[in-house]
Formats: structure tokens, C-alpha cells, sequence
């Protein structure tokens, strides 16, 4: 089973897994998913492709050399004959024919695997006027909708009642290898981006009020509404994989929430509106964070072909697609390329990485599954900037990591992890590992439960420096003795040896003025604490969104030096690769081995993406005991040399990627 941590499913598998054995529970032993390498190709087909081609498809999948499908089902518009009420079948399939089950049945003869799909956030007019009841209804109590689209709610009886008819039907009629949900639960915008809010339908009315006590609020940001959707869809999502369980068990429940699912869905995406700067490490996030947040779920990262949604059939540059499913495939999972529409594109220009990423993949699939992260840092937190310029200097610092949205790791696996980077306030429970021994950094201007003395005060929009105290512990910034902070401080009690201490703002304009008010202060930047067997630091001040957002040098030495200090053993890789070479050290414990996979994002450029930069070659040295060093990119073997701690070896190029495994004698 996909894990962070763990063991491996390992005898007869591969058997059970594609008879599709079951326990007396229902719950399926062997799950076909988590032995099979996955290469998955989604046609998101408008009601117009009804007439497709099944035997084109099909041949283009493998030709493509993909081995699952995930193909438009039902929901807004069926893509069979369905004999449910208010689920109508597209008004374009031809007379006789059954698009679904006609591609199903073919796709299985040639070994495929079909996902069948399903979005049940919409439905058309007739069911709204029989069933009002079922539907969202804005604060002024009006429907939403969209393209003559009547928005459903999560709580309604459409959801919570009528969809179950439906997939009754579905899982009844067709052997489907799992079902993908779209849209799942209450949207809060339509695909013009306009604001919906809460919904106050009656439904929502009544069970929000008999949970919290209150009416609904008007402002879909409400902590308790936010907590009451998740929730609600939850509830649902419980249901839909009790009913996958006993009707077809060997069936994959895939959607974006986390909750009793088997696949957590994700998506790498594009918006000509979404703020910069673009976020190069869309599908190793995702899938590290679903997989590592949710160990024993398979991460499932669709890599959208389009710009935007209003541009469709407009893809996104070549080399964007080839660095989204070359991530997905180094960090454990699956190859997963979004299109809309069938195969037959108007703009074909990202097919191209794409099936090469594939046929790479299908050659050496032994290589891609059965991994598990191996790296001993884990970065916590909810997917802020803040996180996000943490995880973009781990990646460019070449530190294997882990990344989460909660400590349930830690808590199994205490013994896993050397140093946990925590981008907000970790609970009061984390205190216990830290002082059995663990090393704990935590950043922001929110104060940890635990470690630290009772605050000052809080500054806010704070546009100063700290000074560098004792070079000696910032060996990265011996040529500076300022660094600058902007926004939120959280002011400490004064130490005995600061290593960073505030200068407030002080005048920065006209240059004769400049920083002749200053003031030294003994205001500390950072806090480092000893407890029990452990150790603590807390950053007060938001340094991961600045490094995000602005890529200081100096912001960049501090956080390089804090994890090298921390860091019990020293670096578990150190490799002397540029810093736009991403590196993930996966192992495979069923084949004792090691796999350092590197991508080459050297293309990437503002809001550009180029080929690769032919970059090599690159030293890498690794804690752990191999004899063999093999480049699959390159066919040869490496030589490995031993020093210390660490094996070495020189991989001589690197074009756009490569694996190299690492075995025992």
C-alpha cells in the first residue's frame, strides 16, 4: 500500500489484486491500485463527444501506453442509457449505442482499467422545479445557477438520496474499476469565479442550526461553516464508499476530500488571474502532501492541459506538462494527464511530453511503485505561503522531505523523522517528542503552545531589519550583518546571547536621512530552547512567506543554517546539483533498494517554461549503504565510493530527468 512510512503488501499481490479478492468485510485485500503501476488518461468529454469512437479511443490509449481511463459516466450528463429519473442520458448519443459501456468493454479486452466519472454539483431545470428542496440557495434565497445548470446541495435530498439511485444503477450495470467524483460537495464559486457564499437552503438551515446552535452565517469564510461543509461532505462520502464497498469492492473511490476515500484526488492547474509568482512545484506538493498527510491513499495529481477555463482547448506550455507528471512519478504517484474533450485535440502540442513521460514510465514501471518517501524532515502545516517558501528552499537545498497537513507520522513513526519544520503552531501534544529528543523548528508570528516564554507584544507591518549576531552561527551570512523584515513580529523577552536582534523601522527617505534614526535593540529574532533530551527554535516572525514571495539571499542563509543546526547527523543527501534540480530520495522496501529521482526545472523562467539547461555533472553523497549506483537515463553503472557516513557517487548529465537506483550487494 502507498505509504510515507511503512510496509509494503507483498505476497501474491499482483493475483489477488486482479481477481479482485475480498475480505468477509467487503473491504478489498489486495486492492489492484496499490501494486499496479498506474498511467491514467482522463477525457473529460462534453455532451457533444457522445458519438465517439470507441475503437479509436481505445487504440489511442495504447498507443499512448495508458492502463487507466477515466471517462465521463454520469451525473449532469449520462454517457449511457440510464433508467434512473431526473438522470438524463446525453441527447447526443446515437440511437442504439452506449459510449460507456461500449469503450468499458474494449478497454478491458486490452487490459485497461476504467474510472468511471461522475459530477453531481449540477443538474438541469426539471429536477429543480419537481424538487426545489434538493438545491443550494444563495442568502437571498435564490438557486445558482449557471448555464442553465441548477447548483445541487451536499445536504439536500438529491445528494443524500437520489445520487445513491444512480450508482446503484451504475455499479450494477458496469464492471468499473472505481469512480471519480467531481465537484464534490458545495463549489463556492461558479466557473466564472463569482462568489456563491453559503448556501441556505432549508436542509443546511436546519442542521446548521442543530449543530451550532445559531443561524447560518452570510459569509462562506465563517470558521464554523467552513468546519459544517467539510463535514457534511464527509458524511456523504462515507456513504458513497459504503455502497462501493458492497456493490463492487474492488472498485476505487477517488475525489479531492481526504475522508474514506481510496484515491485522493489533486490538480496541477493554471489561471490567467491566479496571483504570481507561478508555483513550479505543483504536482511534487500535491502529491507529497496527500500521501503523506493521508499515508496508505494513493495520490492521484491530474495534470491539466488547459490555461484556464474559459480556454479550454489552449494548453499550457510543453515543457510545464513533462515537469508536472515527471514530479508526480518521483515522489510515488501516479502518471495522471487531464484533456478535455476525447484524444482527437485541437491544440496537441502537450500530448507530446506527455507520452513520453509515459513510455518512459511503462518501460521501467518497476521503478514507480511500492515507494515511500525516505526522507527524515517533515514540514507541517496548511499550504500557505509561508509553506510553500519552506518547501520551495528544502527542494532547492536538495533536503529529502516530507510534507503534511497533520502529525499522525509522528505520532506512529516518532522514531521517522529527525527534524519537523512546522509553518504554524503545532498542538501542545508535540511537546512530548521534542523532549524525548526530537528537533522542532517552528516559523510565524503565531505563537507554539509550549517552548517558549509568555509573548511581549505584537508588531504589526513592521518594516526594519534584524542585526547578525554571532557569525559563527550563520556561517551562510558572514558578508552581512543586516537582514529585513516585513509584516507581522511577534516581540520576546530579551536573551542573554541574541542571535538576531530587531532594528525598528526607522527613516528611510531622502537619502541624507537614511537610517541615521536607527535604534539597536535587544528584541530577538529568534528563540532557541533546550527541552528535555530535545531541542526548539521559533522563528517570530513570517520568514517563509518573505522567502516565498521575495527570495532573499539573507532570508534563505537563515533558514539554511537553522536546519543545519538542527539536524542531529548532519544531511541525510548532500549533492552539489544547481537549485532548480528538484531531488527526491524514495525507497522501495520490497526490493531493498533506493531511488534518487532528479527533474530538471532549469526551463522554468518567471512565467515561462523552457527546455531544460543539460546540467552535470552532479556529486551526490547519501546516508545509506549501497554497492551499486545505476543510471536508468544513462543505461550504466555508477561509481560508488564510501565516505563516512555517506556512499557517493557522479552522475555525469542530467537532461530533463533521471533515476538512479541504489542497491546492496
Amino acid at each position: 500500500m502507498p505509504s510515507c512510512v511503512g510496509s509494503v503488501r507483498k505476497a501474491l499481490i499482483g493475483l489477488f489484486g486482479l481477481l479482485g479478492v475480498v475480505s468477509a468485510t467487503g473491504q478489498p485485500q489486495h486492492p489492484w491500485w496499490t501494486h499496479q503501476p498506474i498511467r491514467l488518461i482522463q477525457t473529460n468529454l462534453r455532451e457533444t463527444d457522445s458519438g465517439l469512437d470507441p475503437e479509436r479511443l481505445v487504440r489511442q490509449l495504447e498507443e499512448f501506453r495508458a492502463n487507466v481511463l477515466l471517462l465521463n459516466m454520469g451525473g449532469i450528463v449520462a454517457q449511457y442509457p440510464t433508467q434512473v429519473p431526473f438522470h438524463y442520458p446525453s441527447p447526443y448519443i446515437p440511437p442504439g449505442r452506449d459510449p460507456f459501456g461500449e469503450v468499458l468493454r474494449l478497454a478491458h479486452r486490452r487490459g485497461i482499467r476504467v474510472i468511471g466519472r461522475f459530477d453531481f454539483s449540477r443538474t438541469l431545470k426539471p429536477v429543480f422545479d419537481a424538487h426545489p428542496e434538493w438545491f443550494f440557495r444563495k442568502v437571498n434565497g435564490e438557486p445558482a445557477i449557471y448555464n442553465g445548470l441548477y447548483t445541487t446541495c451536499i445536504n439536500g435530498g438529491y445528494y443524500r438520496e437520489h445520487v445513491f439511485q444512480i450508482l446503484e444503477e451504475a455499479l450494477t450495470r458496469y464492471e468499473v474499476d472505481g469512480l471519480f467524483f467531481n465537484m464534490f460537495g458545495n463549489p463556492s464559486r461558479d466557473y466564472s469565479g463569482n462568489r456563491l457564499g453559503p448556501c441556505h437552503c432549508g436542509a443546511c438551515q436546519r442542521k446548521f442550526r442543530a449543530e451550532y446552535g445559531r443561524t447560518l452565517p452570510e459569509d462562506d469564510n465563517d470558521p464554523q461553516y467552513r468546519e459544517f461543509l467539510q463535514r457534511s461532505a464527509s458524511e456523504v462520502a462515507r456513504q458513497i464508499a459504503s455502497l462501493i464497498r458492497r456493490l463492487r469492492p474492488q472498485a476505487a473511490f477517488a475525489t479531492y476530500i481526504h475522508e474514506h476515500v481510496d484515491w485522493i484526488m489533486s490538480e496541477s492547474n493554471t489561471a490567467v488571474d491566479r496571483p504570481l509568482p507561478l508555483w513550479p512545484y505543483s504536482a511534487s506538493d500535491n502529491v507529497i502532501y496527500a500521501r503523506c498527510s493521508e499515508p496508505g491513499k494513493l495520490a492521484v495529481n491530474l495534470s491539466m492541459s488547459f490555461v484556464d477555463y474559459p480556454w479550454r482547448f489552449a494548453s499550457v506550455p510543453p515543457e510545464e506538462i513533462r515537469i508536472r507528471l515527471q514530479q508526480a512519478m518521483a515522489h510515488g504517484g501516479a502518471l495522471a494527464q487531464n484533456m478535455h474533450g476525447t484524444m482527437d485535440q485541437e491544440d496537441r502540442t502537450f500530448l507530446e511530453p506527455a507520452r513520453r513521460v509515459f513510455a518512459w514510465h511503462a518501460a521501467h514501471e518497476e521503478y514507480y511503485v511500492g515507494q515511500e518517501h525516505a526522507g527524515r524532515v517533515l514540514l507541517v502545516g496548511t499550504r500557505s505561503n509561508a509553506y510553500r517558501g519552506l518547501f520551495r528552499l528544502l527542494s532547492e537545498e536538495h533536503i529529502p522531505f516530507q510534507a503534511s497537513n497533520n502529525y499522525r507520522w509522528l505520532a506512529e513513526h516518532p522514531e521517522a523523522f529527525d527534524l519537523v519544520i512546522a509553518t504554524s503552531p503545532p498542538p501542545a501534544s508535540l511537546e512530548a517528542w521534542v523532549r524525548r529528543g526530537g528537533r522542532l523548528l517552528v516559523i510565524g508570528p503565531e505563537p507554539p503552545p509550549f517552548g517558549i516564554p509568555k509573548p511581549i507584544r505584537r508588531w504589526e507591518d513592521v518594516r526594519g531589519y534584524f542585526r547578525i549576531r554571532d557569525h559563527r552561527r550563520w556561517p551562510s551570512l558572514r558578508d552581512t550583518r543586516l537582514t529585513w523584515l516585513y509584516g507581522p513580529y511577534l516581540e520576546l523577552p530579551p536573551v542573554a546571547e541574541p542571535l538576531l536582534t530587531l532594528i525598528p523601522p526607522s527613516m528611510f527617505g531622502p537619502p541624507e536621512k537614511v537610517f541615521t534614526d536607527a535604534v539597536e535593540t535587544d528584541k530577538p529574532g529568534v528563540w532557541l530552547g533546550q527541552l528535555g533530551q530535545g531541542q526548539m527554535v521559533y522563528v517570530p516572525w513570517d520568514i517563509g512567506t518573505l522567502y516565498y514571495r521575495h527570495s532573499s539571499h539573507t532570508h534563505a542563509g537563515l533558514l539554511r543554517d537553522l536546519i543545519d543546526g538542527l539536524l542531529p547527523q548532519g544531511r541525510q543527501l548532500i549533492a552539489d546539483a544547481h537549485p532548480l534540480v528538484e531531488i527526491s530520495l524514495m525507497r522501495q522496501p520490497a526490493r531493498r533498494r533506493l531511488l534518487i529521482h532528479l527533474i530538471n526545472l532549469s526551463g522554468h523562467s518567471q512565467t515561462a517554461y523552457f527546455p531544460p539547461l543539460v546540467t552535470g555533472p552532479i556529486r551526490i553523497s547519501v546516508v545509506a549503504s549501497f554497492a551499486r549506483a545505476r543510471s536508468l537515463r544513462l543505461g550504466r553503472f555508477l561509481r560508488v565510493q564510501r565516505r563516512g557516513q555517506y556512499g557517493e557517487f557522479v552522475l555525469p548529465r542530467l537532461e530533463d530527468f533521471d533515476t538512479v537506483v541504489l542497491e546492496p550487494e
